[in-house]
């Protein structure tokens, strides 16, 4: 039998510190010996590699509208035989969601009404009061299957600020779980696809420290861990969410190619497969005893003048994509392409074994849930995949290879044909997630 259990934490809105709160927890839980597993609502890479190197151990995506109930439950369930305590961070606003069939919005509250997770609600109390009890007091029983088990105030001024909040709440009925100060050392680090990633932050473990002690000296650790209940797990209806694209995976990782979702790995791994990293920004090709070459997102217009230099890494991948597939998800597929324009408006000559073009000095906004359907074989094993996108990359030039997929958003509308192809040779913007199902 699991020993399991688990908690959501959530807010009413993005930026309330839901991430500060989580890793203070993940890592306070962890220094009392309790092996504290995270996840992360929707399609999200940077905060889980925060979360893993929190806990030293893998951390995972859960999101409602790319997964169904039973590929979720699969997820959660690899959790299970090693941990104790499952802190799984929501997105957004705790209900914020698109438009479409219950339970599968891509909102927080689809997950905890599954799996029974009670809810910690992070407030950000910056500029009011006992006002902070309405709002918290709207969320109970906003959605059936969802429970408001207590509040953590975030930013609080004083412990006269503290003060005033906590008769309120208490009014209310709902716990006051903690009250974390206003700290702007606090503030993580940015770029413009959210935090700069956990392999880069300069003092990490310090971090770590930081929020434990914060954790420990502002927040009922003891009635937090004992709130959290034994999340609900069909064992039966776990499904696989995508098939490994080959045995033997090159996979393009370091500071340009680090956009990769850890239950990919964590299936390919399950499944038996051997997963090589290479770094094209070291000049590596990728591995010649590999069957297939996987080039996932990242930040390649930072690094665009390394890539348009890694002559090795370029013709290696050439040489292998003569015989063996290649895909480029985000920033592996502008790599893919003839040339890339940085943010200055300079010109890299990138690998050139598809035919588009792209620039992020001529930025455009693209994000939103997906819905591809393949127009020939599938990169993914699947004909239908759910994923998102999240670039400000835009194509300057289409260029002449035939279509890879044809995109739905999440509302079903036709976002029209998408990608490329060439041979073995396959990319677009495209992140997938999870077979349709």
């Amino acid at each position: 039998m699991s020993r399991l259990r688990g908690l959501m934490i959530a807010a009413p809105n993005s930026g309330a510190g839901k991430t500060t709160v989580t890793l203070a927890l993940l890592a306070a839980i962890r220094r009392r010996g309790v092996a504290v597993r995270a996840a992360k609502a929707g399609p999200d890479y940077i905060d889980p590699a925060f979360h893993s190197a929190a806990t030293g151990a893998p951390a995972f995506n859960l999101d409602s509208w790319a997964m169904g109930p039973g590929q979720r439950a699969a997820l959660v369930a690899t959790a299970a035989p090693s941990g104790e305590l499952l802190v799984v961070e929501s997105a957004m606003g705790l209900f914020d969601g698109v438009a479409g069939e219950p339970g599968r919005c891509g909102a927080g509250a689809d997950l905890a009404a599954q799996f029974r997770l009670p809810v910690v609600l992070v407030l950000d109390v910056t500029g009011q009061s006992q006002t902070a009890a309405a709002v918290a007091r709207g969320f109970v029983g906003h959605a059936p299957g969802v429970e408001i088990a207590g509040v953590v105030l975030n930013r609080v001024a004083s412990e006269r600020h503290r003060a005033g909040v906590a008769p309120a709440l208490e009014a209310s009925g709902i716990p006051l779980l903690g009250a974390l100060p206003r700290d702007p050392g606090l503030v993580m680090p940015e770029r413009h696809l959210g935090l700069v990633q956990a392999q880069e932050h300069p003092a990490l473990a310090a971090l770590f420290d930081r929020v434990a002690d914060l954790a420990e000296t502002h927040l009922d650790l003891d009635r937090i861990i004992a709130l959290a209940s034994g999340p609900v797990l069909d064992a039966a209806a776990a499904e696989p969410l995508l098939q490994p694209p080959g045995q033997r995976i090159a996979l393009a990782r370091d500071a340009a190619f680090s956009f990769i979702y850890p239950h990919h790995l964590q299936q390919w791994r399950a499944a038996g497969c051997e997963i090589a990293f290479f770094s094209p920004l070291a000049d590596e090709p990728p591995p010649e005893a590999c069957d297939v070459c996987w080039l996932p997102g990242g930040y390649p217009e930072l690094h665009a003048p390394a890539l348009a230099a890694a002559t090795r890494f370029k013709a290696g991948l050439q040489r292998f994509a003569a015989t063996r597939p290649v895909h480029g998800e985000c920033g592996g597929y502008m790599v893919l392409g003839r040339t890339l324009e940085d943010a200055a408006g300079e010109t890299h000559e990138m690998t050139g074994l598809l035919s588009h073009a792209t620039s992020f000095a001529r930025r455009k906004l693209n994000l939103g849930y997906r819905r591809a359907e393949f127009l020939g074989p599938s990169p993914f094993g699947a004909s239908v995949v759910r994923g998102h996108e999240f670039h400000y990359a835009s194509l300057v030039d289409p260029g002449t290879d035939p279509p890879l997929a044809r995109l739905h958003d999440a509302q079903g509308a036709d976002l029209g044909l998408a990608g490329g192809r060439r041979g073995a040779v396959s990319g677009s913007f495209f992140h997938a997630i999870a077979a349709d199902g």
